[in-house]
C-alpha cells in the first residue's frame, strides 16, 4: 500500500511542472480523494486480515506450538509434576497405547495425580496389547517405558500439525474424540531398514482450549498394529 501511495505522490508532482494554479489545484483534489479511496481499501483489507486470524486463531495456535515443545521436553525428562501444570483443570489426562482412544476404558488422570505417577506402584489397566489381546496390566513407569516414550519424540523425524502421519490398521479417531481438540503427531518413520517402514511410532499430544489457554488432554501413542 506504500508503494501505491508513493507513485501517486510521484504523478502529482509530476503534474505540477506543466499544469497551471487552477489545474494543478483540481489534480490534487482528485489525487487526494484517489489516495483517500485506497485508505479506505487498505483499512477494510486490515479489518479482514484481522478478523481472519482471529478466526484460525493464529496467536493462539503459535502459543499452542510453544507449549507442546515444553510438555515433550518435560514427558522426555519424566518430569510428571511439572507436566500435571499442564493438565487439563476439568478433564485430566488421558493415557492410551494405540491410535483408536477408548472414551470408556481409558486411563485418565487428574493433575494431582499425573503429579504423583512416578510414585504410585499400583498396577492399571491400560488397555488390550495388540494382537493378542490379554490386558495391559502395568505400573506407570512400566507403561511409560513401553507407551509414551519409547522413542526420543522430542527430536521426531516428522511433525504433523493437527495431521495425522501414522497409519495402520488400528482406527485413528482423535478427531472423533476429541473435536474441540487440537493435536501434534511427533513420528517416527521407521529404525529399521529392513521393517520398511513398518516400525514406525508415534505419539499425539492433544490439547483443548479452556478460558483461553491451551490444556494437555490425551497423550496417544501410535505404532503399526495388526
Amino acid at each position: 500500500m506504500k508503494i501505491v501511495l508513493i507513485i501517486l505522490v510521484f504523478i502529482i508532482i509530476a503534474a505540477g511542472c506543466t499544469a497551471d494554479n487552477t489545474n494543478l489545484e483540481e489534480e490534487l483534489k482528485k489525487k487526494e480523494e484517489e489516495i483517500s479511496i485506497l485508505k479506505d481499501k487498505n483499512k477494510a483489507l486490515e479489518d479482514k486480515i484481522s478478523s481472519l486470524e482471529s478466526e484460525v486463531g493464529v496467536e493462539n495456535t503459535n502459543s499452542l506450538l510453544i507449549k507442546v515443545i515444553e510438555v515433550i521436553e518435560l514427558i522426555k525428562d519424566k518430569d510428571m509434576k511439572n507436566l500435571s501444570s499442564y493438565v487439563h483443570p476439568e478433564k485430566g489426562l488421558r493415557f492410551t497405547p494405540y491410535p483408536y482412544i477408548d472414551l470408556q476404558n481409558d486411563q485418565v488422570f487428574k493433575a494431582q495425580s499425573v503429579a504423583e505417577l512416578l510414585q504410585d506402584t499400583k498396577v492399571y489397566t491400560w488397555g488390550s496389547y495388540d494382537g493378542s489381546g490379554e490386558p495391559i496390566e502395568l505400573k506407570f513407569n512400566d507403561y511409560y517405558d513401553k507407551f509414551i516414550y519409547d522413542a526420543d519424540f522430542a527430536n521426531p523425524h516428522m511433525i504433523g500439525n493437527n495431521v495425522t502421519i501414522g497409519t495402520g490398521n488400528t482406527i485413528d479417531n482423535v478427531d472423533e474424540a476429541y473435536p474441540n481438540g487440537y493435536f501434534v503427531e511427533l513420528y517416527f518413520k521407521g529404525f529399521e531398514p529392513q521393517y520398511e517402514g513398518i516400525d514406525w511410532r508415534s505419539l499425539k499430544l492433544v490439547f483443548e482450549e479452556l478460558n483461553g489457554a491451551w490444556y494437555l488432554v490425551s497423550i496417544v501413542h501410535g505404532q503399526w498394529t495388526i
